[in-house]
């Protein structure tokens, strides 16, 4: 190694990441490149979950490994915002990723065991990986410029897009390629899993050790001693009432719950009215495009007008799609794309704007704390939005579920436009 390149990896420990523009670029593609690998796992805990839980353990277990999966999600959150607190995002990154691609190995022995009870254990260690990929936003953030986190974070949020819209399309080649390997079919997208998960283990073990020629691009964002002392819990009582963090916190609680809780019905709808499995499946990848492709743009947004105005919009977003939502027919698969992707399109910019705004609220020594309970809080809005949906539906049918969103939408935004001033708007 040259005394150049040796001089480097001494000051990467205490020259900012941001003062290296040509490194904190390829720090982010890096980034970038291991989410958008990652996401290509995401359907094995929805998709093919689904699926073995109803073949596994009958029609009412269908739901049960998406739940334990976002419990799952919730402690991995704890588990890698630890590690970030400790001056290793990226290895908390790296082991997420691992303990996902070993929950997808267990689910592959659960199906050709037939065993209901190793598919419960698997789906929670699988959802760690979830919490991995999500989480990798606010690396990005951390990443960027003082004047371009926004944009940092909606950079990477964008590359989730990429593997989840390819992921459920793997669901009949992975099916085959199980099949030659003497699998079940459905093991598939789990086999895709291990690989796409234990890849991006790997280039976050690389971008984080100052070692690694060329790749080692994290050091001192992604792995670095921190001089904070332990953030106490009266510090933390305190960050959370802070009101811009608690604007953050209820818009990503809301939006993860006004999405889930229309996304756990819509497929529903569509098949009751006769369409196709192939067809619904096409409205669910524009609904994907819709939830991840915006965020270059609410990423600019944070950095241009503030994050609290991108919340406001995405609330806003809500609204419309739930009232576009009750005029409309489930017939009309036209209308409900233009309905499901406004869904998305509104989660985005609750995501990325909330995501921008808790980056932004608290101090660096307790931002990591705070950036999993955004995570848990969003874990627990998914978990209750599902079944709370499902008994509506059942009462009063799929335009209720609607009807509670958009109040749901218009309280939130009333609760948000008063709760901090618009000269605090930018984060």
């Amino acid at each position: 190694m040259s005394d150049v390149t040796e001089r480097d990896m001494t000051h990467a420990e205490t020259v900012p990441a941001s003062s290296r523009p040509g490194r904190r670029r390829r720090l982010l593609v890096l980034m970038a490149v291991a989410t958008a690998i990652g996401a290509a796992g995401l359907a094995a805990g929805g998709t093919a979950g689904a699926l073995l839980g109803d073949q596994l353990g009958g029609p009412g277990a269908a739901g049960v490994p998406l739940g334990l999966l976002v419990v799952g999600s919730a402690l991995g959150a704890v588990f890698i915002s630890g590690h970030a607190h400790r001056g290793h995002r990226g290895r908390g990154l790296m082991l997420g990723y691992l303990f996902g691609a070993a929950g997808a190995a267990v689910v592959i022995t659960a199906t050709t065991l037939r065993s209901f009870p190793v598919l419960l254990i698997g789906s929670p260690v699988l959802g760690v990986a979830n919490s991995a990929i999500f989480m990798t936003r606010y690396a990005a953030r951390e990443a960027g410029t003082e004047s371009g986190r926004g944009r940092a974070l909606g950079t990477v949020f964008f590359a989730t897009a990429l593997g989840a819209a390819v992921s459920p399309l793997l669901l009949q080649p992975s099916g085959d390629l199980a099949r030659s390997l003497g699998l079940p079919q459905l093991s598939g997208l789990y086999l895709v899993a291990v690989l796409a998960f234990g890849t991006s283990a790997l280039i976050f073990a690389a971008i984080s050790g100052a070692r690694v020629p060329w790749l080692g691009q994290g050091t001192g964002v992604l792995s670095h001693a921190r001089g904070d002392p332990p953030a106490g819990r009266g510090q933390l009582i305190r960050a959370v009432g802070n009101p811009r963090t608690r604007v953050a916190l209820v818009a990503l609680g809301t939006a993860n719950f006004i999405m889930v809780a229309i996304m756990a019905i819509a497929p529903v709808q569509m098949m009751m009215h006769g369409h196709d499995l192939a067809a619904i499946g096409y409205i669910i990848a524009i609904h994907v495009a819709g939830m991840f492709g915006p965020s270059p743009i609410s990423g600019y947004l944070c950095d241009r007008f503030g994050p609290v105005l991108v919340v406001l919009l995405g609330g806003s977003m809500y609204v419309v799609a739930c009232a576009a939502g009750m005029l409309t027919s489930e017939q009309s698969l036209l209308a409900m794309a233009g309905h499901l992707v406004v869904v998305g399109v509104g989660w985005n910019f609750g995501v990325v704007g909330g995501s921008t705004l808790l980056g932004a609220t608290v101090p660096d020594a307790l931002r990591p704390h705070v950036e999993g309970i955004g995570e848990v809080t969003q874990g627990i809005a998914a978990a209750v939005a599902a079944p709370v949906a499902g008994v509506v539906a059942a009462v009063d049918g799929y335009h209720a579920v609607l009807l509670a969103g958009a109040v749901i939408a218009v309280f939130v935004l009333l609760f948000l436009r008063y709760s901090i001033r618009p000269a605090q708007n930018r984060g």
